[in-house]
């Protein structure tokens, strides 16, 4: 198997002596315990247990994460007031505002 940034670059290149499920996680673990971004091709040999694997310790589809990042963006704007702009009793009011708006928005 073989995993590839986004530049194209190769991060890693594995041959594995078993190839069921256990061993397909246990690679995609590794393959990502030290990168910031999660790679956007991984090339194996279309083997099920690869497919199985990558599904649960890559759960998230970048179609399911831009879903919601854009719900939660507008959510962060809401509550983000720029701390920095206020006196503490000042902020303190904007947040209680804040937060009853949003308890009356999720019927709370």
């Amino acid at each position: 198997m073989a995993a590839f940034d986004q530049d194209g670059d190769v991060l890693d290149i594995l041959v594995q002596s078993k190839r069921d499920k256990k061993a397909a996680k246990k690679f995609f673990r590794k393959l990502l315990k030290g990168l910031r971004d999660v790679p956007l091709v991984i090339i194996t040999d279309k083997l099920k247990s690869y497919n199985a694997a990558k599904a649960e310790v890559l759960p998230k589809s970048s179609g399911h994460v831009q879903r919601f990042l854009s719900v939660f963006g507008i959510i962060a704007s809401h509550f983000g007031v720029g701390r920095h702009r206020y006196r503490a009793r000042c902020y303190r009011k904007v947040m209680k505002l804040r937060f009853a708006l949003w308890d009356a928005a999720i019927c709370v």
